[in-house]
């Protein structure tokens, strides 16, 4: 699935996958843009086939629209609330997915990866008594080991992971149904896991922690604004700085406001505070971040996506990345299937083994994340999460049948897979 024309990152240690670092620059401007430049820069990456995100975000405001239009109850914070939840599992999922995206493979046996990890949770908790943090361990464990079988067999002996993972979906299917039976089930009741989906953090806690990342992302951005205009280089103007800046605080405030208020449909039953799995999904969207964008197996990453031998013959170890990529792919399906029995409140043999690895690699290429490796990141995950999830809830409010639901997420995924695809296409013509 990977060819040499969607190569966007340089070998180089030196090198970034952030194309937007540069916005505005040719190679020998060494001073910050306007934000008219950076405009026109982003325009024209546009036009070059550059699309990123923004075909997803358009798309979930859209939906936001419709849904808002067609039903009251859909902006209520009740339904915000339960939105974020019911979209956990499939973001975490979709960020691992990434990872082997990014590289032009693909993982089958990643959703049946986290219902077996599930299972081993389940069990360690029931059977042996273990504490929901060495049983929450032993499942990511697990989820790693069966990635770093299926990325050793792939990387070393070159099998093709679509035939690797397809026989791990099959064989991993049998986890579960062994140890729990046909037609049974484990209750996942554990007070902490499953009030990851039930429970809600502290209205205090939640605004504390919306304005310290607010504040540290400030601190960060206005720190890498001073660096490098100090030492005259490449850097984003001061006001898209401080834009950025407002933005984000804008989201991340008001959100906050909006769960922070008390949605309980018994006005004598208080329902307030941002659930549990929100924290969760943000803090493992800023750590694979920060990997992808700030770190050598990050920078690595992308150059093995864009063109495996090139980075071959500039000294990266491609097998290891590959490996790694399915290492960190099936721990954070073990994550993700955690967070769905912590949702359902059981783990049954079928755990895993439905749609939720259709539905979280639609959610990774409807965010932006190219089939074709070498583009994406993990906010991908996270836009195309939230785009998956809200299909369903908001046909759900409008009592449509569940065939509908099929074809709507179906039609949806098959159009962000075209707009990747004339995007490739264009950043081909344009020589990118």
């Amino acid at each position: 699935m990977t060819d040499g024309t969607d190569v966007q990152h340089d070998v180089t240690p030196s090198s970034t996958p952030s194309s937007g670092a540069t916005a505005g620059f040719d190679s020998d401007n060494r001073h910050a843009a306007t934000i008219g430049d950076s405009a026109r820069d982003y325009l024209n990456r546009l036009r070059g086939g550059d699309m990123g995100s923004l075909p997803a975000i358009l798309g979930l405001v859209f939906l936001f629209i419709v849904f808002a239009s067609l039903n009251d109850r859909f902006l209520t914070t009740y339904n915000m609330a339960n939105l974020v939840v019911q979209a956990g599992s499939i973001i975490v999922l979709a960020m691992g997915l990434v990872f082997v995206l990014l590289l032009g493979e693909i993982d089958l046996s990643a959703g049946v990866a986290g219902g077996a990890s599930a299972t081993i949770i389940a069990l360690m908790l029931i059977d042996y008594d273990w504490t929901w943090w060495a049983a929450t361990l032993a499942g990511i464990a697990l989820g790693a080991l069966i990635g770093l079988v299926i990325g050793s067999l792939v990387a070393f002996l070159g099998i093709p992971s679509f035939v690797v993972t397809l026989a791990f979906f099959l064989a991993l299917q049998a986890v579960p149904l062994r140890l729990i039976g046909s037609g049974g089930s484990l209750r996942f009741n554990d007070p902490v896991l499953r009030g990851l989906s039930i429970k809600n953090v502290p209205v205090t806690a939640s605004w504390v922690a919306a304005v310290v990342i607010v504040l540290a992302f400030a601190a960060l951005s206005l720190w890498r604004y001073r660096s490098l205009s100090a030492r005259g280089l490449v850097h984003k103007p001061l006001g898209l700085v401080l834009l950025q800046i407002a933005v984000l605080a804008l989201i991340v405030l008001g959100l906050t406001a909006l769960l922070s208020a008390n949605r309980s449909p018994n006005p004598t039953f208080d329902i307030s505070g941002v659930p549990w799995v929100a924290p969760v999904v943000v803090a493992l969207l800023l750590f694979w971040t920060f990997v992808l964008t700030r770190t050598r197996f990050g920078r690595h990453l992308y150059a093995v996506g864009g063109n495996a031998e090139a980075a071959r013959r500039a000294g990266i170890n491609v097998r290891r990345i590959k490996i790694m990529a399915f290492v960190i792919c099936s721990g954070m399906a073990a994550i993700s299937g955690l967070l769905a029995a912590s949702y359902t409140g059981k783990v049954s043999p079928g755990s895993g083994g439905g749609n939720e690895l259709l539905y979280a690699v639609g959610a990774a290429v409807i965010g932006g994340t190219s089939l074709f490796g070498g583009r994406g990141r993990a906010i991908d995950a996270v836009v195309g999460g939230l785009v998956i999830a809200t299909i369903p809830n908001g046909l759900g409010l409008l009592d449509q049948a569940s065939y509908i639901n099929f074809i709507v997420t179906g039609g949806v995924l098959l159009l962000a897979a075209s707009v990747d695809a004339i995007s490739r296409r264009r950043r081909s013509a344009a020589g990118v």
